[in-house]
């Protein structure tokens, strides 16, 4: 009897796990075909460029103060040397600190990041979970993602492409 049960146990769990269905998507594919994505990537590099040719500015100063520093070292009471040693790493200060404004976890680029990306990618997985809905798919996977160690998959499985249909643009080779 314990062997019957067993047996049918096994039966309908490996026939469970054969009903279940799997698909995958490719997001950089999916993004690369979205306008709105490659704009919000092309805003965000202009200002990261920005703030990165601020910071240089900001470093360069403090360089120059160094080199200025150095070369009258010699000449300077122990007074004016700690006033310009003070200087210059309040200087550092700053730059360290509108580097971290700027460029940190919770900096202004990051919550530009955010504001322009997430709503992109937020429409796109509402349409990729909307799609796996109608063709009654239980698990989709995303290819691009580093994580989910795709090691092989159909193409056949792919639905990248009738995702970007489905968002109202034509497929082809993501730019």
């Amino acid at each position: 009897m314990k062997k019957y049960i067993l047996l049918s146990f096994l039966l309908f769990t490996g026939i469970g796990a054969f009903a279940q269905k799997f698909a995958y998507v490719d997001t950089e594919y999916i993004l690369g075909h979205l306008p709105e994505y490659k704009a919000a990537l092309s805003q965000l590099n202009t200002s990261s460029e920005q703030f990165q040719k601020q910071l240089d500015v900001k470093f360069n100063e403090i360089d120059g103060m160094y080199k200025a520093y150095q070369a009258d070292q010699v000449l300077l009471t122990d007074d004016m040397r700690k006033r310009r040693e003070n200087d210059i790493i309040e200087k550092e200060k700053e730059a360290k600190e509108f580097q971290r404004q700027k460029f940190g976890p919770e900096g202004d680029l990051f919550q530009m990041r955010v504001k322009l990306i997430n709503p992109i990618v937020e429409k796109v997985s509402k349409t990729i979970a909307d799609f796996a809905k109608t063709k009654g798919l239980d698990f989709i996977f995303d290819k691009s993602n580093e994580s989910t160690m795709m090691i092989y998959a159909s193409s056949t499985y792919d639905l990248s492409k009738d995702i970007v249909i489905k968002l109202g643009y034509k497929p082809g080779k993501a730019e």
